[in-house]
């Protein structure tokens, strides 16, 4: 049981690591060079989260220390001609769903020259669900940003009140658009555990299994309160009128490069059956599994509207099972392209992607992992396809046309 606890301290303490970079010169991928025709009636994306799909928002907040200043720069976007702000070594998902909407790029809120016509990320990578004073309140700091779901929410308001005439047309403007609420909260997790991480040397003793103990209860208390905080967060925007609110899941955390070199877990009953920490999975489980309740309320509440939940966890998973299929390496599934540490997983928390002494492998796409807590660009493409194509987002918020 200690060790299972102290795999559980060591590996959240990496939940979705924030990230920024400086903007890339003119793009001319594919992605980017034109726009076509929208899908299904929709017209534009409001997307709210972390560093799984801030597009460039904590990059305009500033700020860069630590680990952190090694993402402003190659090799972060080198598959799409440079670092954008992106955690990845190129596009995520909300890029190329909004691709597959026929949409353009969508821009960062503080991007303050871009053209919002189209939609608003308000994603900042780092952010969390419950606000910083909340979390104050139960002893857990917040180290990167202030840019909480609450904080992106009233941006969003104040987007809305500066580009509409009346409640009507913020209803009517909603009633085109798909909106992504999240995913957010793995940092409220990540920083819990922070503060209460082993003290140096001894990891076995007494002393730091007490502090795992206590990181594991209160990481496990606070996923209700960060449950409520994103359906809280639907539930406005339902009522201002949105038609299509997407509500993602957590990562199986166990399944992760970065989680699973942090715990070092030698006994294979820690593993389940697709060689993920079964711990950690489980952690991850229950926050899945309270928000699935809290979405069947708001279906229930809101019966007019589509409330998809989009299944991160077994899309994960689906991946890694037919990684061959999919252009992956099979034998490098939780090793990740760009890092340090070598071994089954090439990760060094302390020299992350991009610092003196790391490497990138040949061919990111046949990579899941891009920095052992990110996905490659082809991942994420992969993520896209099984959540919106393959049924793993349900109910399906846009029906695309079948080739």
């Amino acid at each position: 049981m200690a060790r299972i606890l102290l795999a559980a301290l060591v590996a959240l303490l990496l939940v979705v690591c924030p990230c920024h970079a400086r903007p890339a010169p003119h793009q001319t991928s594919k992605l980017a060079a034109k726009e076509t025709a929208s899908v299904d009636g929709v017209t534009a994306i409001y997307n709210f989260g972390d560093s799984l799909s801030d597009t460039g928002n904590l990059l305009r907040e500033g700020g860069a220390t630590g680990m952190l200043q090694h993402t402003t720069s190659l090799p972060y976007g080198s598959a799409i001609g440079g670092a954008t702000g992106r955690c990845s070594d190129g596009y995520l998902m909300i890029d190329f769903l909004t691709k597959d909407l026929g949409l353009p790029l969508l821009s960062p809120y503080l991007d303050k020259g871009a053209d919002f016509t189209h939609g608003v990320n308000f994603a900042v990578a780092g952010a969390t669900a419950l606000d910083a004073a909340a979390l104050a309140s139960r002893g857990v700091s917040v180290p990167h940003t202030n840019s909480s779901l609450a904080v992106q929410l009233q941006r969003f308001k104040d987007f809305m009140s500066a580009t509409t005439r009346s409640p009507q047309e913020v209803r009517e403007k909603l009633a085109r658009s798909l909106v992504m609420v999240g995913e957010i909260g793995g940092n409220d997790y990540n920083y819990a555990f922070s503060e209460n991480r082993p003290a140096a040397g001894g990891a076995h003793n007494l002393y730091n299994l007490g502090r795992v103990a206590t990181g594991v209860v209160e990481a496990v208390a606070l996923v209700p309160d960060v449950v409520r905080s994103i359906t809280g967060a639907a539930r406005e925007l339902l009522d201002m009128g949105a038609a299509r609110v997407v509500i993602p899941g957590n990562f199986p955390l166990g399944c992760v490069p970065s989680y699973m070199a942090a715990a070092n877990e030698t006994d294979p009953a820690a593993y389940d059956a697709n060689g993920c920490l079964a711990a950690l999975n489980l952690f991850s489980q229950m926050h899945n599994v309270l928000l699935q309740q809290g979405i069947r309320e708001l279906r229930r509440s809101y019966p007019g509207a589509t409330v998809a939940y989009a299944d991160y966890f077994y899309a994960y998973v689906r991946m890694l099972r037919d990684a061959g299929e999919a252009g992956f390496d099979e034998g490098a599934r939780t090793r990740a392209c760009c890092g340090a540490g070598g071994g089954a997983y090439n990760v060094d928390m302390d020299r992350m992607c991009g610092a003196r002494g790391t490497s990138v492998c040949a061919r990111p796409d046949e990579r899941i992992s891009w920095d052992g807590v990110h996905l490659t660009q082809h991942a994420y493409r992969v993520m896209t396809d099984l959540l919106y194509h393959k049924g793993f987002a349900s109910p399906a918020p846009v029906e695309f046309q079948r080739p």
